[in-house]
């Protein structure tokens, strides 16, 4: 079926530094920062957004309201959204169809996180984890594969477990994820906001320290604090505000959940979203009016879901980037990177960019916003526009939490797209898309609203 609805852009789009989480910053002021950034990228204030949709995991009711209040008190509806690792992308799914549906000519989605140090945990010990019944499947699908029980954490155990079955089914192995670990941690040196930036070498990623059976510690993302923003608008809303020189069209978006064959399969892959992965996939495509199976030789960039480098493997495939069975082909023939087929995960990923559960899936969308506006700089992308169609190759966002939730975008540039003129650069004064700075209370004052509280905004902290 063809999209549904009115057609949608991303007009605005900012982001935080992904850093360790040791406490330094404030779900507030970071939501702030990347409001801040997103608001002063579209050229527009606070006063413009009819709604907001915060997505965060590790924090109180109503932190959205806490963080967007500092903006202005405009009595918009905002909703606080929780939907695992796929939280950001969620926030954006929710804010792009209020405006898809007409109800909305503008609406914000926000992320952010503050995250405790180790591996991911429950906050209420007191009762069952809602992954109790994945967890109950792993042990018994473990039984299974070629190496048997596994052992480490929950997340990358399960993940290793998914990787393993790939492995035995079409013969990939350990190499193919610590190529792709270190393939991330390389283009990752080039992105002032990633938590990390050491360009580990395969033999590196190697010898760190095992996590499980599969994955070693390099091939694994970390926690993170962060936040990141996207400002969705109508087309209407784009030519109104003369911003035809940097929307991009979200031509096709779908969120999907866990169907029988996760559970009933007794598939590793089937575990960690494989089956979700490639039913969001398909689905975008065919709302972009391809057949099945076709369109992908059309897609030029991608920021995938590599929670660990074992996802990253078979999302190439549930994807459709590879035929069945190739991931592990496409690695080797460079398929993955600049000069290949694909430049996936240009901003490092979550392995080495960092995953703040909230802000992952935002953050997501605006680097794939940023490449294909050519704003990108030492992360860009090559040959996005060498088509014959103006509006140049697509990008994909892939961001999916266990539990079970994905959310896959389809954005491109849209007909009417035109360079040049004032931009969100001239209104930051810099380049955000591959310049990490901070926001001061000045560029605060240029976006927020007239209804605000002085109250409010004196606890701000920047």
């Amino acid at each position: 079926m063809p999209s549904k609805g009115r057609r949608t852009f991303i007009i605005g789009a900012g982001c935080t530094a992904f850093i360790k989480p040791r406490g330094l910053r404030t779900t507030e002021d970071m939501g702030l920062e990347a409001a801040t950034k997103a608001l002063l990228d579209a050229g527009v204030t606070y006063d413009s957004v009819e709604s907001a949709f915060v997505g965060y995991c590790y924090g109180d009711s109503t932190s959205g309201q806490r963080a967007l209040y500092n903006l202005g008190l405009t009595g918009i509806p905002i909703s606080n959204v929780n939907n695992n690792c796929s939280t950001g992308s969620t926030a954006m799914y929710l804010a792009n169809n209020m405006v898809k549906s007409g109800l909305n000519e503008c609406s914000l989605a926000l992320g952010f996180e503050r995250m405790s140090r180790g591996s991911l945990g429950s906050n209420f010990p007191d009762r069952p984890s809602p992954t109790l019944p994945l967890n109950l499947v792993m042990k018994e699908v473990e039984n299974n594969l070629s190496t048997g029980p596994n052992s480490g954490p929950g997340a990358p155990r399960m993940f290793g477990d998914g990787g393993q079955e790939y492995f035995d089914k079409y013969g990939a192995n350990i190499n193919h994820l610590a190529q792709i670990a270190s393939k991330n941690h390389k283009h990752s040196v080039n992105n002032p906001y990633s938590q990390f930036r050491d360009g580990w070498t395969v033999e590196q990623v190697l010898a760190s320290p095992k996590i499980c059976q599969q994955l070693t510690k390099f091939m694994c993302s970390p926690t993170s604090d962060g936040a990141a923003c996207c400002l969705i608008a109508s087309e209407d809303f784009v030519h109104a505000h003369h911003l035809e020189n940097q929307a991009i069209e979200i031509v096709a978006q779908a969120l999907g959940t866990d169907e029988p064959s996760t559970f009933e399969s007794k598939s590793a892959m089937e575990l960690v979203g494989f089956g979700m992965t490639k039913s969001c996939a398909d689905n975008v495509f065919t709302q972009a009016g391809f057949k099945e199976g076709e369109g992908r030789d059309q897609v030029g960039v991608v920021e995938l879901h590599d929670c660990f480098a074992a996802n990253e493997l078979i999302t190439y495939d549930a994807l459709g980037l590879c035929a069945p069975g190739e991931a592990h082909k496409m690695v080797e023939r460079g398929d993955n990177t600049y000069g290949g087929k694909y430049v996936i995960n240009p901003s490092g990923g979550l392995e080495a960019k960092g995953h703040p559960l909230g802000a992952t899936g935002l953050g997501m969308h605006f680097y794939i916003a940023m490449q294909l506006r050519e704003w990108a700089g030492p992360m860009q992308a090559p040959g996005l526009f060498d088509i014959p169609d103006k509006r140049g190759k697509f990008g994909i966002v892939h961001n999916l939490g266990l539990g079970g939730a994905c959310v896959v975008s389809l954005l491109r540039r849209p007909e009417f797209y035109k360079a040049g003129g004032k931009d969100g650069r001239d209104r930051l004064g810099y380049n955000h898309a591959h310049e990490c700075r901070p926001v001061t209370m000045s560029d605060v004052d240029k976006v927020k609203s007239s209804k605000n509280s002085p109250f409010v905004l004196q606890l701000a902290k920047l």
